[in-house]
Parts: C-alpha cells; structure tokens; sequence
C-alpha cells in the first residue's frame, strides 16, 4: 500500500526511488527526506533524477554500498548533478533544508537524514 504523504508530493514519484530489483521498494522512502526533496526540487527549478533512492539489502551489496546503509533504511538518496554550479545550488538548498549528511561525486550528490549516523558531514567519492 502506498503511504499517504505521496499524494502531496509535487514533483517525484515513489518508482523513481524503487531498488531495481525490487520495483514498488520506493514505498519504503522515508517520509521527511521525500518532503525534503521536493521542497529542493522546487526551489532548484528544474527536473532532478534520482540515481539511487530506497536499496534492498541485496541490491546495496551488489552495487558495493556499505554494510547498514542509509540507502535501506529509505533516508538516502543519490541525485544526478553533472555541473558545478548545479552542484552548488543543490547543496546550498539541502543545508537550508536539514540534510545533515552529504557525499560529493563528480556525477551524484548523496544527501540522507540517517540519525543513527555521524551528523554535520560531507565526503567525497
């Protein structure tokens, strides 16, 4: 069944997260990261693909994400940014808006909510 906030998000849909191997596993989003997301979306002002949202555990293994990942649990999500300035602007607009965690890779921004994490961070891939 698919949780209820969906229906005010304006900008994604709960597929765009989904695991590859598991097509309907975006249900498993958590509610305040997809909120989040879409408030960035519609300040940044244009399409945002997600690379990588909700991850089954198979699939995390597979694809070499780190033991627990945040990708599991539904509080990650890695977005295509190809250019710095978009780059900018996106993470200007995720520290406005509470995400407290960020990778940086020369294609993706990871950004997630994991409280059961090391908060006020930024790494590089």
């Amino acid at each position: 069944m698919i949780p209820n906030f969906w229906n005010n998000i304006k900008w994604f849909k709960y597929v765009e997260f989904s695991s590859p191997d598991s097509p309907e596993s975006g249900i498993n989003m958590n509610q305040e990261l997809v909120e989040i997301l879409d408030i960035i979306r519609s300040r940044f002002g244009r399409p945002i693909k997600i690379n990588s949202g909700y991850r089954t555990p198979q699939w995390n293994t597979k694809v070499g994400g780190v033991p627990l990942s945040a990708h599991t649990k539904g509080t990650a999500v890695d977005l295509e940014i190809v250019n710095s300035s978009a780059r900018y602007t996106v993470i200007k607009l995720a520290l406005e808006n509470r995400i407290k965690r960020i990778g940086l890779a020369k294609d993706f921004i990871h950004l997630d909510i994991d409280m059961n994490s090391p908060q006020f961070v930024c790494w590089l891939y």
